[in-house]
């Protein structure tokens, strides 16, 4: 005799983020990174301008959102690119896939809108299967403090990380 599933269903849907998200959002941040999320050389960079609604997104689970991955137009030496970040997932819902796929369709909208990269600060075990790249060593000059092993790109204009030199920033 076989057991039923005794699994929860999930009914996950990916929106694109608009201004009722912010609340919620705010708190997947801080249940993610804590109090010292603000004080981040990428999260510099987001403090000069607003994110992009248009390239963010949530991921929700039966009406309940649960995770989100956030972009910036940023200037990246001469790359008209995003900054993609942060990006949170629920604990209760770690290890599922939903990051990666946020991730995925961020990049995806990126590229629709004409971004010429997708830049961000993050781990490359984690990010390298996903079509992230090392930018070459302290290439780009953050707001702030980072890790220069840490900066990675996923190229989508030409001759991309030639490019990725000097400071980058907020764009309008």
């Amino acid at each position: 005799m076989s057991r039923p599933n005794l699994l929860p269903k999930h009914d996950l849907v990916y929106l694109t983020e608009d201004a009722s998200h912010d609340e919620v959002i705010e708190l997947i941040n801080e249940e993610a990174f804590g109090p010292g999320r603000h004080t981040r050389a990428a999260a510099r960079i987001r403090e000069q301008g607003g994110h992009d609604r248009s390239l963010s997104f949530v991921c929700a689970d039966d009406g309940e959102t649960i995770a989100s991955v956030r972009m910036t137009a940023v200037l990246a030496g001469s790359v008209k690119g995003h900054l993609l970040g942060p990006l949170a997932v629920r604990p209760s819902h770690k290890s599922r896939g939903i990051g990666r796929e946020l991730v995925r369709i961020a990049i995806d909208a990126a590229r629709r809108k004409g971004s010429e990269a997708v830049i961000l600060v993050g781990d490359p075990p984690y990010y390298g299967p996903l079509g992230f790249e090392k930018v070459s060593y302290g290439a780009l000059q953050f707001p702030g403090p980072v890790d220069p092993n840490r900066v990675l790109v996923v190229p989508i204009g030409p001759d991309v990380h030639a490019r990725l030199a000097g400071t980058i920033g907020w764009r309008p």
